[in-house]
């Protein structure tokens, strides 16, 4: 007798998951969606957040192990392997920050000194993460980011938070090239606006939010971070073996039409 059932994407794979601070995280949704696929998921949090991490991890169907990964500090990146203790198949990374100075209008104000913090944290610990994990991932393996495309075209109130993600999307190109020789895959999920706790401390990130339901050919829900979740699941599964250095729109087709 054949069965029906599908199999699960993510079946015996064990997952790293940065960036769970609430339940309206797009990384809470993927750590829920890598569960219901199959995935051991693994969260990382630190310092004040730990705690918010604690809580929500908490409504995940299965509660997951918790480890202390600050991608600003080398020792604890140093660390992630005697955490994590075995292998991983996947990581997800769903970390950004810019100092107030630098989103919000004041793009000829903000002070290098704020500038440096906001491409450390939201571009160049996609490197410091890839490399902290390397230890622990082989040939098959996936490195996931959470994206918002600034690769042609300069956002309102975004400001220094888009020149941080242009870097973080060439970042992802250089990874996927140094690391496709090891069999490892880079790609990056552009969503489109969703009400989670980051975007709420943009001001003015309300605008991105009319635009998109105006524009969308699909139409866009900024309160369902599901559609982006399943996309990140997808490209942490075996189902893309040859797709690397890829930034995949998960934004109702918005980046496809003009105004």
């Amino acid at each position: 007798m054949t069965s029906n059932a599908s199999p699960l994407l993510l079946a015996g794979k064990r997952i790293l998951v940065t960036g769970v601070l609430n339940d309206s995280s797009i990384a809470f949704s993927v750590a829920r969606v890598a569960q219901e696929q199959g995935a051991e998921v693994i969260l990382s949090s630190f310092g004040r957040i730990m705690s918010l991490t604690t809580r929500t991890a908490k409504r995940l169907p299965i509660a997951p192990e918790i480890v202390e990964l600050d991608v600003t500090s080398q020792p604890d990146l140093d660390a992630l392997t005697d955490r994590i203790g075995a292998n991983l198949d996947g990581v997800v990374h769903a970390i950004g920050f810019a100092p107030e100075s630098c989103l919000g209008g004041g793009f000829l104000d903000a002070p290098w000194e704020d500038v440096a913090v906001a491409l450390q944290i939201s571009a160049f610990s996609l490197k410091a993460l890839a490399v902290a994990a390397l230890p622990l991932m082989g040939k098959g393996g996936s490195i996931v980011g959470l994206d918002f495309d600034n690769q042609h075209q300069a956002w309102p109130v975004y400001d220094w938070m888009g020149v941080a993600k242009s870097a973080f999307e060439s970042t992802a190109r250089y990874l996927a090239r140094e690391l496709g020789p090891r069999g490892i895959r880079v790609n990056l999920v552009s969503a489109g606006p969703l009400r989670t706790l980051a975007a709420r401390s943009i001001p003015g990130f309300e605008q991105f939010e009319t635009v998109w339901e105006d524009r969308a050919p699909l139409g866009w829900d900024i309160r369902d971070a599901e559609p982006t979740a399943r996309a990140v699941v997808a490209l942490l599964s075996d189902w893309f073996p040859a797709t690397t250095g890829e930034m995949l729109h998960v934004d109702g087709g918005f980046h496809a039409v003009g105004a």
